[in-house]
């Protein structure tokens, strides 16, 4: 790693603003390599200091890290301060009201999907629903250990139910209220939950949609497969569906069965706001959040309490170099691992006040965002390069009515960001003085993993630049050798920091293969990677068989597998093509039985069945008749060169090891040129 000057320079350097570095946690270069460097060489001394921040009802006994990351030295594991006894909502809540004096300080502003609907809770009201929560969670008999599904919108009970969760040692398993029901119901089979928590329904802009109908679906499907785990459904009156006299402002039909469903408001009403933390063990479980799999189906990504509350703290305060004045907005859902870090847990550790957003960027006008962060004076915003990509397409006009001079730090998350979107967000947004932290993490990761720091890097758009502290990157080839310089490979790490991943839930195998077995000694990201002359890290995209569509990791085999269910198709083939919004898209081939026709109407049926199995995140741009698919001799689809022809780049290569080299000729006579 070289400090980064302007030296034999093409691409220009953005440097952090000097009134940034005054109070900042990591005011320059070299104090984050001094830090850095510490807490590589002494991660003892390092994270014992984080540590000592928290409130421990017994300290740890070994040491702060224990590993092994070699599948050929036996079963791979990852421990941090076992021995310890600790809460992850007592450090995040009573830690705050109590120890710090913050009851009193807003801990999110809630921004309803119309702008009419808004509410600031502070940390004493957050403490008094939690704990409330807590206790009718236990008064369901929800135990220490128990899986607890939720499916919410971005309402303030989605998080009063994750912490309730956490304060008595319950697993939570938030999945995204945009899933489809086949989708919830796979959750919440492998995890064995035994309760739901649901909303009556929820607006996107002006769709509603009913969530509890989807639940019933899901619950119905899961009745068909197993016998039912689910005991219990607590369902919320969600404000945001309600006039200003408490009616509900549509006619939701909502399936109801009396003996395990209940209303939200109607058991909270009468339950204590007092609630005894359960006192969990350092590796005790804090929560399953599922990630697409390769093999088509999801990974039940497993983390645990303290090594967890250690980092989500740490890169938030560090990352977003957070003071006690900030009011700081992550665009992201609860539902997904952004959600989890760092607008629940990361921001309440520090004592953070966030803002909570229901809504959509563009509804119900495309200034929502900005209307929100002049509303609020936020000062620090997180959100995705597809949110910025598609903002970008109104232009600067509705960027300017607002006033947007509370911003000082800028953050993208989900996906590398391009160039082109990095510098329209900087000098629009960011008026060309916020320094861009474009992180690069995943849901295995816990927290940030590469990442500026922004009074301290210089920044390159588009580059995730260099690691976090305790966090070792490499750059393999596919041999396994490391390189050293300027490189290109698989990202891998070399040893583990304390919020990484346990295992899969209930598949340690599946854990082991996927992550340690290609490299043993390294875990493995499955992303490609370039070290520039500068020691800059530029992630080039995934390796493996998934596609990031809009930040959303999706794996090629669950689409495919959704639509070979369809009766008229034989076989499908799924691959990514660049999308100016979404980063990239779906281009599906399909190979039809016999007999039958391509036509429209199979076209929206297959869409149709996408949307219905995963969510309308998955739904395909172009669907492409393929008479036959390019394999190997040994039957190996090759997606290189399927990826080519949904491109249309003519020059293919190598294609000796084709089956049949003229099935590549046909399918470029039929490649769709518009999104079907």
């Amino acid at each position: 790693m070289v400090v980064p000057g302007s030296h034999h320079r093409e691409d220009k350097i953005y440097h952090p603003p000097e009134d940034l570095k005054k109070d900042a946690h990591v005011p320059d270069f070299y104090s984050y390599l001094a830090l850095y460097k510490k807490s590589v060489d002494e991660p003892e001394v390092f994270w014992r200091e984080v540590a000592a921040e928290f409130y421990w009802k017994k300290p740890a006994t070994g040491p702060i890290l224990q590993y092994n990351f070699d599948v050929t030295k036996g079963n791979i594991y990852v421990k941090c301060m076992e021995g310890a006894k600790t809460n992850m909502c007592y450090n995040v809540l009573d830690r705050n009201v109590k120890d710090r004096n913050l009851g009193e300080k807003v801990a999110y502003y809630w921004e309803g999907n119309s702008p009419d609907h808004s509410m600031a809770i502070t940390y004493s009201q957050l403490l008094s629903q939690v704990c409330r929560c807590a206790n009718v969670l236990k008064q369901m008999g929800v135990k220490k250990g128990d899986r607890v599904a939720i499916y919410m919108p971005m309402i303030p009970e989605l998080v009063y139910t994750m912490l309730a969760c956490a304060r008595i040692g319950a697993v939570h398993s938030i999945v995204f209220a945009g899933y489809s029901s086949e989708s919830l119901c796979e959750r919440i089979l492998d995890a064995q939950c035994c309760i739901v928590v649901t909303a009556d329904g929820v607006y996107r802009g002006q769709k509603l949609i009913n969530l509890k109908q989807i639940v019933e679906e899901a619950l119905e499907k899961s009745r068909d497969k197993v016998s039912p785990t689910v005991t219990r459904c607590l369902v919320v009156k969600n404000h945001s569906l309600r006039t200003k006299s408490g009616e509900a402002s549509n006619k939701l039909q909502i399936p109801w069965d009396a003996e395990r469903d209940v209303w939200w408001d109607e058991v909270m009403a009468d339950v204590s706001d007092d609630c005894e933390p359960e006192w969990l063990d350092a590796e005790d479980p804090l929560f399953i959040l599922y990630t697409s799999g390769s093999t088509g189906k999801p990974k039940g990504v497993l983390h645990t309490v303290a090594g967890y509350m250690l980092y989500t703290s740490l890169t938030f305060k560090y990352v977003f170099d957070h003071h006690h004045d900030d009011v700081y907005w992550c665009t992201a859902d609860i539902g997904w691992i952004t959600g989890h870090s760092y607008i629940t847990y990361g921001p309440l550790a520090n004592g953070a006040t966030g803002v909570l957003f229901e809504g959509l960027p563009v509804y119900p006008h495309v200034g929502r965002f900005w209307e929100i962060i002049e509303k609020y004076k936020v000062t620090k915003f997180y959100t995705a390069p597809t949110a910025i990509r598609l903002l970008m397409k109104y232009g600067k006009e509705p960027v300017q009515k607002y006033n947007l001079s509370s911003l000082r730090i800028l953050g993208t998350v989900g996906e590398p960001i391009n160039p082109e979107a990095w510098l329209w967000y900087y000098e629009v947004v960011g008026q060309s003085r916020c320094p861009v932290v474009d992180t690069f993490w995943q849901t295995e990761t816990g927290g940030h993993v590469l990442t500026p720091l922004p009074a301290a890097t210089p920044l390159k758009p588009g580059s995730a630049t260099f690691p976090f502290f305790g966090v070792e990157p490499t750059i393999l080839n596919e041999h396994g050798e490391e390189l050293e310089g300027e490189a290109e490979g698989y990202l891998v790490f070399r040893r583990p920091w304390p919020g990484i991943m346990r295992t899969v839930y209930g598949n340690q195998e599946r854990f082991e293969n996927q992550y340690f077995k290609k490299f043993p000694g390294f875990y493995v990201t499955g992303d490609g990677c370039r070290r520039d002359k500068d020691g800059y890290y530029w992630i080039t995209g995934r390796i493996d068989d998934m596609l990031n569509v809009s930040g959303h990791l999706m794996s090629t085999a669950e689409v495919e597998a959704a639509l070979t269910k369809h009766a008229a198709v034989a076989e499908a083939a799924v691959v990514s093509r660049p999308h100016v919004v979404k980063g990239e898209c779906l281009y599906c081939f399909v190979t039809l039985k016999d007999s039958r026709e391509f036509n429209h109407k199979l076209v929206e049926e297959l869409k149709g069945l996408v949307r219905e199995r995963i969510g309308p995140i998955a739904t395909p741009d172009f669907i492409q008749n393929a008479p036959g698919l390019p394999k190997t001799r040994s039957g190996k689809i090759m997606r290189r060169v399927l990826r080519q022809i949904a491109r249309n780049e003519k020059d293919l290569g190598d294609l000796s090891t084709l089956a049949d080299p003229k099935v590549v000729e046909v399918l470029f006579s039929q490649r769709c040129e518009a999104a079907a």
